[in-house]
Order: structure tokens, then sequence, then C-alpha cells
């Protein structure tokens, strides 16, 4: 046998390849990082533990440059480093906001703050900080209406309604906006555009942390939650990890604890919450593979696709469901449909003569195996519609990506969210055939 061509030689040849699949790319020698670096030592921070570098899957994020053991503080962030509304108060929007009636909310402030600064360039104090934020963003709001269409139903509809707050966004800003005019020699109004506001509205949306500052009476009723957090916000989502993360009042500084252990030169991740994959895709603009959190919602459309129409207590039942809230959050996972989406399906399937037991079903009481039959055929003629459509939707998108260059990186963002959801489908298909498998 030659030398390395052994089942050990394969074996390290594997572990080897399956580690430089998630080996990161260092990026600290770029001009923007060494210039935001620059920036955030005038500022009272230096890191040691982490360098800006390139993933395979999730791109720009951080590496550790040591091992990180559990319960390491892996960031401490200077407030000095934060952008809140405390920042534009010191500003010279300052004077504009405080006097602007009816007062304007955190959010228009901030965004306010990031249009006027973006447009400053070179002049303005925080550009190492926007020079390294993305330049374009992928929630729905930014997505073209034909890629739109080809998500998930309940997602389409918050993707329309997302799309709708901001327009009435920017419309209620304007008069706002044209009150700065004296700030600046060019008109207000090709400065703050649709597009930027879209920007700045994108930037806080997605990268912002929760800190929890004092109501001031200049600004409106909104909750005054968010900062965004330079360098800090190049952590990416994991659903895998736990992390500590909060202001801390007596260092003064925004801190991430790890609750977890981390090697030498892999990614450190932090948790943005449990959140499904089209949470994700709604808030942040991307989707988690293998996300266990990850889900099929069904609407209330599609859960009574397949019931009897000459069922004269439907409407009885519906109103029973959405009563009891469980007609909403009905959905397939991993490990198959919910127990709501079931336990709606069995009120569903009750057959007249046994319908005053209504409330044993939502108690979860066992009415009987015709009953559970009923109710799983039903569910697994949805898992079948819902494998069906999310299989037309992905031959669509392939031909889609084949047309038109210009939306391959938003068809993507779909085919990996509805591909992620037909594994999911398959998993439900198969424990359902199972369960059934079981009444024959």
């Amino acid at each position: 046998m030659k030398k390395g061509r052994g089942r050990t030689s394969r074996t390290r040849r594997r572990k080897l390849f399956r580690s430089s699949e998630s080996r990161g790319v260092n990026e600290s020698y770029k001009p923007e990082f060494i210039e935001l670096k620059r920036w955030l030592k005038n500022r009272k921070f230096e890191d040691p533990n982490l360098i800006p570098a390139r993933f395979p899957g999730t791109g720009r994020g951080l590496m550790s440059k040591t091992s990180l053991r559990e319960g390491q503080v892996i960031i401490s962030l200077p407030e000095s480093c934060l952008l809140t509304t405390d920042t534009v108060m010191r500003s010279y929007l300052g004077a504009y906001v405080a006097k602007w009636q009816p007062h304007p909310s955190p959010l228009l402030a901030l965004c306010t703050f990031l249009v006027a600064e973006k447009h400053a360039g070179t002049r303005s104090p925080w550009k190492p900080y926007l020079e390294i934020l993305p330049k374009a963003y992928t929630c729905p709001v930014c997505l073209e209406p034909e890629v739109v269409n080809l998500l998930p139903k309940p997602l389409k509809t918050k993707a329309r309604e997302q799309r709708t707050h901001v327009q009435e966004f920017f419309t209620s800003s304007r008069d706002f906006f044209s009150s700065l005019q004296p700030l600046f020699s060019e008109a207000v109004e090709n400065i703050f555009s649709y597009s930027a506001l879209l920007w700045a509205w994108c930037t806080v949306n997605t990268r912002a942390v929760y800190m929890k500052l004092g109501q001031r009476q200049c600004f409106s009723a909104e909750p005054d939650t968010c900062a965004l957090a330079p360098y800090l916000d190049l952590l990416n989502h994991s659903p895998d990890v736990q992390v500590k993360a909060a202001f801390n009042e007596e260092t003064r500084c925004y801190e991430i604890r790890t609750a977890s252990s981390c090697r030498q030169h892999e990614e450190v991740f932090i948790c943005y919450g449990p959140h499904d994959n089209q949470r994700l895709l709604l808030e942040y603009g991307f989707v988690s593979t293998r996300n266990p959190h990850a889900c099929v919602y069904v609407s209330e459309d599609i859960l009574v696709k397949y019931l009897p129409s000459t069922d004269k207590q439907m409407n009885k039942k519906i109103s029973i469901l959405k009563d009891h809230g469980f007609i909403e959050n009905l959905t397939f996972g991993w490990d198959g449909p919910s127990w709501r989406l079931l336990t709606a399906l069995k009120l569903l399937c009750l057959e007249a003569s046994v319908f005053t037991c209504w409330k044993k079903v939502l108690l979860g009481e066992i009415i009987s195996d015709t009953n559970e039959k009923t109710s799983l055929d039903i569910a697994q003629k949805i898992c079948h519609y819902f494998i069906e459509e999310t299989n037309a939707v992905l031959q669509k998108v392939s031909h889609m990506k084949d047309e038109d260059v210009a939306l391959v990186n938003q068809l993507t963002l779909v085919e990996t969210l509805r591909t992620e959801e037909l594994k999911i489908l398959q998993a439900s298909a198969e424990l359902l055939h199972n369960l059934q498998t079981a009444f024959t």
C-alpha cells in the first residue's frame, strides 16, 4: 500500500476538508477594516479576541484569534462607540429634532442621522463605520415584486405590509426632512430620498442591538431601544449558540458574553433569538440553513382545503378555533405537524354526533380512532399540497435565475428558504405516513 493512501489518511483528509469548509479568510488587512480599527481605538476600544474574516456560507463575520472559553466576555464595546439617539441629539440635528412637532420617533432620528452622515461622506466622523455597512439589503421590502410573489403566502403578506409601512414612514417624514434644509446646500429632496431612507431603515432594523434609553420629551412615545454597535454588528447569527448581550451600567460598555466555548480561528456567532426562517428573512434579510426553529405555516384557507364542503358545522368550528387562538401559528416542523395544527384538524374533523366534545379536543383528549385517523389523513394531504407547491416554485426560481441575472441574489435567497421548507415538509410527510400506518 502506498504511503498516504490508507483508511487513516482518508479520514484525516475528510477532517481537513470539513475544517477548511468553515475556516474564515482574514480580512483585517483590508483598508476599510484598518480604518475602522483606528477609529475604534480612538474611542477606547481594541479587540484582543476577534478579527474580521469572510466565511463560506455566512459571508463576512468575526473569527476568534484565540480559543474562547465558556462565559468569557468576547466584546466589550464602550458607550462612546455606540450610535444612539443621544448621538443624534448631541449632533447638528439635535436642535431640529427638539423643536419639531409632532415629536419625531427615535427611529426617525436614527435614520435621519444615518442618511445625513452618509451624505457628508469624508466629512463624517462616522465614515469608518458607514463604510463597512452593506450598500444594499435583502429584507423583503427591498426585493423586487416578482421575487416577493415567490415567497410563502404568510411571508408574502407580511412582506407587502412591510413595504407599505416603510413607504408610509417616508411619506410622513418628508415635512421633517424639509425643515433640515438650512443644514444643506443641496436640496433635501435629493438627500433624503426614498432609497436613502430605505437603506437607513434597513440598517437600523437589521443591525441594531437592544439598549433601553431614557424617554426624552422631544421624541414620540415609541420605545427608544435601538443602538447601532460598530464592529459588534459584524457577528453573524446561529440558532445553535447562546450568548448574553446587554449594556453594562457599571463599565458603560455593551457586552457580549458567550455561553459556549469556541476554538481558535472559528467563526464566532451570536443568536438573534429562536426565530424561524420566515421571521429571519422578514426582519434580517437572510435564511439560516438547518435551523431547528424553521417551520412551514398553514393559513386558514389551506387548513380547510381538504375538509368536506358539506359540513354544516364548519363555520362554527372555525369560530371556536378563532375564539381559542387555534387558527394561527399552525405549522409543520422538523418533527412533523405541530400539536396546535393536529389539534385544530381534530376539531375540524369532529363528526356531528360528537361535536359537543370539542372542548376535550382542545384539552388534548382523544375522541376516537376515527377522528385521529381522519385528522392525520388531512394533515398528510396538506403536507403533500405544500410539497407540490414548493417544488413548483423551486422550478420557477431556477428558470428565472437563467432568464434574469440581475435577480440572481434575490432569487437565491428565496431558493434557500423554499429548499429548507421542502426538507421540513418531506420529513413531516414521512412521520405522518408512519403515524397513519399505526391506524391500518
